[in-house]
């Protein structure tokens, strides 16, 4: 059964990312990392950041696909879009490379509306890829793909550098 978020009254805008919006990504990356060091062993630069080594080819290669989502004119996260899939190798697939919603916009539909327009925006075979211990996202992939196709859909796990992971496969 599939159970879709309250219907939200936030006004959600997914935005192609400029190149002068890298600075703004590179701090919402920060937060990204952060948020998945409960289920990766990340450590710090001696900087004290992470960094995100492939931030920049998002304007250098037309493969790659960077978006701002605001949610009622504020910043509320981004979606980095990657074509060819990192599973299969399969260069005709859209990857969920990145996705991310700060804690404040979380379980309000802003992610589902985001996930929507992009899918929307960029129709085609797609996947999207869950590290194995992150349940929630698995359940908000579900949900979120399963109401934007209309039926239910289960991930396949497979194994990558020897963690677990979920991926659905799907087209919009």
């Amino acid at each position: 059964m599939i159970i879709a978020p309250k219907p939200s009254a936030i006004k959600v805008d997914v935005i192609p990312a400029s190149q002068d919006q890298e600075p703004v990504l590179a701090n919402l990356l920060e937060l990204y990392v952060y948020d998945f060091s409960e289920f990766l062993d990340v450590k710090l630069g001696a900087d004290g950041r992470c960094g995100y080594k492939n931030l920049s080819l998002y304007w250098k290669d037309p493969n790659r696909h960077p978006f701002i989502v605001m949610a009622d004119d504020h910043l509320a996260g981004f979606v980095f879009v990657a074509r060819g899939s990192a599973i299969s190798g399969s260069a005709d697939v859209w990857d969920m490379a990145e996705f991310f919603i700060t804690r404040s916009f979380r379980r309000s539909g802003v992610g589902t509306r985001a996930a929507h327009h992009i899918w929307r925006t960029l129709p085609g075979k797609w996947e999207v890829r869950i590290i194995g211990l992150n349940k929630s996202a698995k359940e908000f992939w579900a949900r979120s793909i399963g109401d934007f196709l209309s039926q239910e859909i289960n991930p396949v796990s497979v194994e990558k550098e020897g963690k677990p992971w979920f991926v659905f496969s799907f087209e919009t």
